[in-house]
C-alpha cells in the first residue's frame, strides 16, 4: 500500500490515494468495433476476415467473395450454397 500511495504522489495528485474515488469503466468500450470470422469452401478453411462486429450476413457474403484466397478456391466451380453465421463464419459449399 505504500508504494501505491508514492506512486499516486508522483503522478501529481495532492489528495491520499485513500480518498480517491474508485475507478469505473466505460461498457461502450468493453465492446469490439470489428469480428474476425471464419472462410470456408466445402467445410475446410480458407482464410480468415475482418469484418464489422454488426455486420449482417449478406455483407460477410461479400466480403468472403471478394477476396482472393476465396476467389482461387471456388475458380471454375459453381456456387451451390453460402452459409453465414453473423459474426462467427461464411461457408461457402460449390460442386
Amino acid at each position: 500500500p505504500h508504494i501505491a500511495e508514492e506512486l499516486w504522489q508522483r503522478l501529481g495528485y495532492q489528495e491520499s490515494i485513500t480518498y480517491a474515488a474508485w475507478p469505473t469503466y466505460d461498457e461502450s468500450l468493453t465492446v469490439d468495433a470489428e469480428a474476425e470470422i471464419v472462410i470456408q469452401v466445402n467445410g475446410k478453411i480458407v482464410c480468415r476476415a475482418n469484418v464489422a462486429a454488426d455486420a449482417d450476413e449478406e455483407a460477410m457474403q461479400q466480403k468472403a467473395m471478394s477476396l482472393a484466397n476465396v476467389q482461387d478456391a471456388i475458380a471454375g466451380k459453381t456456387v451451390r450454397k453460402v452459409i453465414a453465421v453473423k459474426g462467427r463464419l461464411v461457408n461457402i459449399v460449390v460442386g
